[in-house]
């Protein structure tokens, strides 16, 4: 079902007109705005994204006169629908993101909607203050959405809701007017400064409270009394005498008002943290003890069942932490906090817990938690619950729509219990993690909601579970929001009086109901599939994938293992994702690409969209990090999918000059270093590389590197135990002198260095530059060549060891998918950089080199995306740290931009610059004089070399330095 825009271009055609933002009408746009991380998808009639709150009010006046509906939107990532509307979205989340003020005496905040939670805790860790609602999103989830969903977070059996931590809300309503709510008085004069409170807002107060006194019995009645009560408007805060109007905002979900800006109360951040993770060896018993845990007076008691468990063991980036903190095969842990300034205090209260435990039954079932850095790591795995759920393979997914009920502590046993037994009868199984300690745990069917029969039973188990919930008095919304999902079910929990009440609520703020129509109110049918994501006649369409995606049941299905939670927003911390810290565009983003896949895969962008230049557009600022291929708790490979993607897209447009020439770089290279000094007359002679530039799109900005007269050539070196030693195209044909350093350095330690090269014909290659290019049957026949050639060592058991991670670690990865089979996987397991060869071989007491100290040095270690990827930069410090008195850092960065020859390109010289100048670049560009810059990355140390000016050098030639005197 392609999409399409009814919609004249009028509003188009003004907003361009009369606003400083972005607006974006054409089709892929609005589909990569279609989906947030619930099961829906609802196409936007377009998108703005304003660069100024006067940008956004014009919007949304442009909208109220042409009749077109306004969906306020964050990170987009709710979890039931609130931010997918057939309506025009005003994206906060690019440009207004400004701390406005901080008054640190007040414990106060003042931000615009599009602030993200850490990066606000970020600059308030100075004054020692935070703000304490923890949402798990908290990398990507923005205050203005935060506040519309009334987000809750890990401990709130502490701070509370948002509706408790918001102060004030300075917010633009339908027609136009602007007011701050907040505090209102119970005797609020009948007239004032106009500007400071307008009488359309003082009609509201007056509304409220008109409405609130006709109904507060019924509020009485009908709402529950549970901390986790989400659903619905917030009129329980209404009071004659006196109460505050910006809680009524809170939580509406964008259909109330436009949020400009946000007051927020501080708290001071707690002086000292324990953790207890609490095992269990039943699910029933972990719910039971959780009431009795609780009285210790923690400030967060989280839930981790067996399947997170599980699943977060089969995910690179948190197995070692899971294997630290769980031990044995529990059926749930509890991760129980203890916080505040008392050190002694904390740990007094550990100890109860141990204690508690014993009494219950439980001796020995709890792993105490003391260290900082291991407390950050378990709650790390805890925040992503989500996404490690969601990393299940195959289409039946762990499905949001009863994942948000709250129950009294008192009742959390029993009604987990008769739950299981609901999913049961109904032929499936839920997952569950999160908030325990106030009785509000998501919980996750499995479900296939691509079949008609499963979306049945999502309703049946919807009501089943539902009717339980209000037989215990609770909530069915307690954190996540009301949306798509649970609005619909509103008369059932507070009554047909009170859901009359919600929409005198919403007339009276929106007559003409211009803001996010269809939630909380006058909503549609949870189950009404011409919603869903996965619609009645989706279908992915065939395609002759060059890549082998079984693992995933196929190349649409692993597309589809994006579950818009947004993890790849995160801005600090990891690689992921370069361009989108760059641009701060839902196009260049791991997510914004893979829902741009899924729609072209399905046809629902037409069906030529897959190859077309809209497509490309959408891949081309992808520089194959490998970031999400390690970060993405589902497991979204987008290098890879940019791999099959630019295969079939080469197949239709063919190669440009510029693609020829780096694709094909291996095969020539040996006949081009035969006139280096010719060639690299382009770096000294500025015509040569305008010429480049015209010819090739290669930047005359940039330095290309210079090709060595004396390129590598293997020999045997060497006696003792034998290794394998893979020189790649660029170390052989640019840098020769890293890997004669590799030979002396392998040599010096004992071992007997044969060579990779065949004994006749060019070097192996590992097929890299065809990859990037999409040339996947060349990359193939480059893989063979490879494995016919290793496969004596391999059957030896003989070490293979690389230098150039991009290269080596494709034996590992790429080569899996292009040529499956035992002898890949075979090559796979003895395929080592050479800094995991060493590592690897010093805890086996087999790496015997003797470094000269180089007391007092500091090596400043740059880790290459795919070492990352690979978790193989311990290896490289470890590996220089054998050398005595050499102090070696690290440092949290994304990618240096090079990205092979990404920075090269002439239309994304200037994208390069900007994603170095991220993290790596000022890094190096800071560092003193004498410290040695290392960088294993070929691309890494050119851009280093090129944008900083100093010398970046590969681990091994510090090695070699070291062990030189000792030869």
């Amino acid at each position: 079902m392609p999409l399409d825009n009814p919609v004249g271009s009028r509003l188009e055609t003004r907003l361009r007109r009369e606003t400083q933002g972005e607006v974006l009408f054409d089709a892929f746009s609005r589909g990569r705005y279609a989906t947030d991380a619930s099961i829906y998808q609802i196409e936007p009639l377009g998108v703005v994204v304003p660069k100024s709150r006067e940008d956004a009010a014009t919007a949304i006046a442009i909208a109220r006169e042409e009749g077109v509906p306004v969906l306020p939107r964050g990170g987009g990532t709710s979890q039931c629908g609130q931010t997918v509307a057939r309506a025009l979205v005003i994206d906060c989340s690019k440009h207004l993101d400004r701390v406005v003020s901080v008054d640190v005496a007040e414990r106060r905040a003042r931000v615009e909607p599009g602030v993200v939670l850490d990066r606000l805790n970020r600059l308030l860790r100075k004054d020692r203050l935070f703000f304490p609602v923890d949402p798990s999103t908290a990398s990507r989830a923005t205050i203005g959405g935060m506040t519309a969903n009334n987000s809750c977070g890990s401990r709130s059996l502490r701070y509370g809701n948002m509706v408790h931590n918001v102060r004030g809300i300075d917010a633009l309503l339908a027609d136009g007017t602007a007011a701050w709510f907040a505090e209102v008085p119970g005797n609020f004069p009948a007239s004032s400064n106009e500007e400071a409170m307008p009488e359309r807002y003082r009609d509201l107060v007056r509304d409220m409270r008109t409405l609130h006194r006709r109904e507060a019995e019924e509020i009485e009645q009908r709402f529950p009394r549970v901390l986790r009560r989400v659903g619905g408007y917030n009129i329980d805060s209404i009071d004659e005498a006196g109460h505050n109007m910006a809680r009524l905002l809170v939580g509406s979900e964008g259909t109330l008002a436009f949020f400009n800006e946000i007051e927020l109360d501080l708290q001071p951040i707690p002086v000292h943290r324990v953790l207890g993770i609490c095992h269990f060896p039943s699910f029933y018993g972990a719910m039971a003890a959780t009431r009795r845990i609780v009285d210790l007076g923690p400030c967060a008691v989280e839930l981790v069942d067996r399947t997170m468990i599980e699943l977060s063991r089969d995910i690179p980036m948190f197995r070692a932490v899971v294997d630290r903190f769980v031990q044995g095969e529990p059926a749930a842990v509890l991760l129980t906090e203890f916080s505040g300034d008392d050190p002694s205090e904390n740990v007094r209260r550990l100890k109860a817990l141990v204690e508690l435990m014993g009494d219950l039954g439980f001796p020995g079932g709890v792993v105490e938690a003391v260290e900082p850095a291991f407390q950050q790591a378990v709650w790390e795995v805890r925040a992503q619950g989500l996404n490690i759920m969601m990393s299940m393979k195959g289409d039946g997914k762990p499905i949001s729509f009863l994942e948000d009920c709250a129950v009294r502590l008192e009742d959390l046993a029993d009604y987990t219990d008769r739950l299981t037994r609901i999913f049961e009868k109904h032929g499936t199984y839920g997952t569950w993690y999160a908030h325990a300690s106030v009785g509000c745990l998501h919980v996750r069917p499995v479900l296939n909601v691509k079949h008609e029969l499963e979306v049945r039973k999502m309703r049946a188990i919807a009501e089943e579970a539902f009717a339980m919930v209000r037989e215990y008095k609770g909530s069915h919304s307690g954190e996540h929001g009301d949306g798509l999902v649970r609005s619909e079910f509103h008369e059932a929990m507070f009554g047909a009086r009170i859901v009359r009440a919600f929409e005198e609520v919403k007339d009276a703020f929106d007559p003409e109901g211009l803001f996010n129509p269809g939630k909380i109110v006058r909503a549609p049918k949870m189950d009404d599939r011409s919603l869903f994501r996965f619609k009645p006649d989706y279908r992915p369409l065939p395609v002759d994938t060059a890549l082998d995606w079984s693992e995933w049941g196929g190349f649409a299905t692993a597309v589809e293992m994006c579950n818009n939670n947004g993890a790849c927003r995160t801005r600090d911390g990891g690689v992921m994702c370069p361009s989108f810290r760059a641009t701060s565009d839902e196009q260049h983003l791991t997510r914004g690409r893979a829902n741009t896949l899924r729609l072209a895969l399905s046809g629902q962008l037409g069906p030529d969209a897959l190859v077309s230049d809209d497509m490309r557009e959408t891949m081309t600022l992808c520089i194959s990090c490998k970031g999400c291929k390690r970060e993405c708790p589902t497991g979204v490979d987008m290098a890879r999918m940019k791999i099959e993607f630019l295969h079939h897209y080469r197949q239709r447009h063919g190669l440009s000059p510029r693609d020829r020439l780096i694709a094909y770089l291996p095969r020539y290279a040996v006949y081009a270093s035969r006139v280096a000094p010719l060639l690299n007359l382009r770096n000294r002679i500025p015509s040569l590389a305008w010429l480049g530039e015209r010819l090739f799109a290669l930047s005359a900005s940039r330095k290309l590197p210079e090709w060595a007269s004396r390129p590598y050539r293997g020999r045997l070196s060497g006696a003792g135990r034998e290794v394998v030693l893979l020189i790649d195209t660029f170390n052989r044909y640019f840098e020769p002198g890293n890997a004669h350093a590799a030979e002396r350095v392998l040599a010096r330690a004992g071992y007997r260095v044969l060579t990779a090269d065949p004994p006749s014909g060019r070097p192996l290659c590992c097929g890299r530059t065809f990859l990037a290019a999409g040339l996947v049957d060349e990359a193939r026949h480059e893989a063979k060549r490879m494995l016919d050639a290793l496969a004596p060592h391999v059957a030896a058991g003989t070490p293979i060891v690389g230098l150039e991670p991009s290269c080596l670690l494709t034996l590992r990865d790429e080569f899996a998918v292009i040529l499956p089979g035992p002898a890949t996987k075979a090559l796979a397991e003895r395929a080592q950089l050479l800094e995991e060869f060493v590592d690897s071989e010093r805890r086996a007491s087999r790496f015997e080199l003797t470094l000269t100290p180089m007391e007092g040095r500091t090596a400043l270690l740059h880790g290459h995306c795919h070492q990352r990827a690979f978790a193989a930069v311990g290896a490289a410090v470890k590996a220089l740290q054998l050398i005595p008195g050499l102090t070696v850092e690290t440092f949290d960065s994304t990618c240096c931009g090079m990205a092979g020859s990404f920075g090269y390109e002439a239309e994304h010289d200037e994208m390069s610059l900007k994603i170095g100048e991220l993290g790596v670049l000022p890094k190096m560009r800071s560092a003193p004089a004498n410290t040695l810059l290392v960088a294993c990355g070929t691309s890494c140390r050119h851009q280093i070399a090129d944008v900083v000016g100093r010398e970046a050098r590969h681990l091994v030639r510090i090695l070699d330095e070291a062990s030189a005197a000792g030869a």
